[in-house]
C-alpha cells in the first residue's frame, strides 16, 4: 500500500525537539511555552468540585451557556465590545483547536491567507491541510514592524483571510492602534475575514493597552477572537479556550466544531464559569508576568546576549550574535547539550528559514528557575 501524506515535507516540531533535549540532558527548560508553577488552588478545587457535583458527561457543544456569559461580561469590561453569549462565543479545546475550524471553516482551494512570520507553527499545516495557498510577510528583527504598504500589495481577489497574533508569539512584540487601523482600512469592503490570535491578550507591559480586533467596529465584523484559559490561568495541559465573532461567523464555524471536538471538557468549563466571576483573577496577569520579565532581564544585563524588552507574552526573543556565527538551531541545541538550558530558535518560523542569531525563552518560570537559569546565561 502506498501512503501519501496530505503533509509530506512537515517535521517533528521545534517544541517536541527541544523539550526532548531538555529532558534528555537535564536542562531547565525555558523552551517550550508552559508555567513551571501550578494553578490557583481555588481553580483546582472549583474542578473537583464540580466533578463531585455531577458535570462529567457531555458539555453542549457551544460550551455550558455560564461560561459563555462571564466571557461576554469580560468583553464588555475590558473592551466595551459586546458578544452574544448563546450565538457568537464558542468554547473550544484549547486555542489550536478553534485556529483549525475557523481555517477549515473558510478556506478552500486556492484560497490565500496571509500571515506575518515568524509565526506559530500551528497555522501554516492547516492552512495547507485545506487547500489554501500561504502568504507568508517576513517581519524584520529586531522591532518586527509591519509595513502595510507592502502588505496591501498582496492583497488580491484570491486573498480569503489573514492571521495575525497580538501580544506576538515569538516575537514579544504587540500590535499597536495604529497597526489595527490599517489592517481595518485594508479589509474593509472586502470578503476578507481576520483570524486574531489573542491567547496572550493578559500579558502586556510597560502600561500599554491589547488592542483587540473587537474595539475596531469594521474589523470586528470579519474577525475571529481566539483566547486561551490556558495561557491565562497556568494550566495548558487542560486545553480549554474559546472564540468570539459574529453570528453569521460562528454559525459556520460550529459546523466544524461539532464534527471536531463536539464538546470540551464538562467540569473544567464549570470551573472556570465560577472562577472568572471574579475579574482580578485574569486582570492580576499583567503585573504578575511583568515582574518575572523585569526579573529575568535584570538578571541577565550583564551578558553578553542583547534584547530589547518583551512588549507582551512570557516569551523573551535574545540576540546571541556577540557569542557565536552558529546557526540558531545549532546554538539552541548545544546551549541544551552543554550547558544546561533549553530554548527555541527564530529561523523554524522565519520565510526560508531566516536565521538572525535569535532564540526565544520563555519566563513563566518561579524566580528559582529564572534565576538558575541566569546564572548559565550570565556565564555563556
Amino acid at each position: 500500500m502506498e501512503l501519501i501524506s496530505k503533509l509530506p515535507n512537515l517535521e517533528t516540531t521545534i517544541f517536541t525537539v527541544m523539550s526532548a533535549l531538555a529532558k534528555e540532558y537535564n536542562a531547565i527548560n525555558l523552551s517550550q511555552g508552559f508555567p513551571d508553577f501550578e494553578s490557583d488552588p481555588k481553580l483546582i478545587d472549583l474542578v473537583t468540585q464540580s466533578m463531585k457535583s455531577g458535570y462529567n458527561q457531555y458539555a453542549p457543544m457551544a460550551g455550558i451557556l455560564e461560561l459563555r456569559e462571564r466571557i461576554a461580561e469580560k468583553y464588555d469590561l475590558l473592551y466595551q465590545s459586546t458578544y452574544h453569549p448563546e450565538t457568537e462565543i464558542t468554547i473550544t479545546s484549547g486555542a489550536t483547536q478553534a485556529i483549525s475550524c475557523i481555517i477549515s471553516a473558510f478556506i478552500n482551494t486556492n484560497d490565500e491567507v496571509i500571515i506575518f512570520k515568524p509565526a506559530y507553527d500551528c497555522y501554516e499545516p492547516f492552512i495547507e491541510l485545506n487547500g489554501g495557498k500561504i502568504i507568508p510577510i517576513q517581519l524584520e528583527y529586531p522591532k518586527y514592524d509591519i509595513d502595510w504598504n507592502f502588505v496591501k500589495q498582496q492583497i488580491n481577489q484570491q486573498t480569503k483571510m489573514i492571521i495575525i497574533n497580538t501580544p506576538h508569539n515569538p516575537s514579544g512584540r504587540i500590535f499597536s492602534k495604529y497597526d489595527m487601523l490599517q489592517l481595518q482600512e485594508l479589509t474593509k469592503n472586502t470578503n476578507i475575514l481576520v483570524l486574531s490570535d489573542e491567547v496572550y491578550e493578559h500579558i502586556i507591559f510597560d502600561g500599554e493597552k491589547h488592542q483587540s480586533a473587537c474595539l475596531f467596529s469594521n474589523l470586528k465584523s470579519r474577525s475571529f477572537i481566539v483566547a486561551s484559559f490556558g495561557k491565562t490561568f497556568h494550566n495548558t495541559g487542560w486545553k480549554i479556550g474559546y472564540c468570539c465573532a459574529p453570528k453569521e461567523l460562528m454559525e459556520a464555524f460550529r459546523k466544524v466544531h461539532q464534527f471536531n471536538v463536539f464538546c470540551v471538557n464538562h467540569p473544567m468549563q464549570k470551573a472556570l464559569a465560577d472562577y472568572i466571576k471574579e475579574p482580578s483573577h485574569y486582570l492580576e496577569l499583567t503585573p504578575f508576568y511583568q515582574e518575572k520579565r523585569d526579573l529575568f532581564l535584570s538578571l541577565i544585563n550583564s551578558s553578553r546576549f542583547k534584547f530589547l524588552p518583551s512588549k507582551g507574552t512570557y516569551f523573551q526573543v535574545l540576540d546571541y550574535s556577540e557569542i557565536t556565527n552558529q546557526s540558531d538551531v545549532e546554538f539552541a541545541k548545544r546551549l541544551a547539550i552543554e550547558f544546561g538550558i533549553a530554548s527555541i530558535p527564530l529561523s523554524v518560523f522565519n520565510v526560508n528559514h531566516l536565521d538572525k542569531n535569535v532564540l526565544r525563552f520563555c519566563f513563566a518560570k518561579t524566580s528559582d528557575t529564572l534565576k538558575k537559569a541566569a546564572d548559565i546565561l550570565n556565564s555563556i
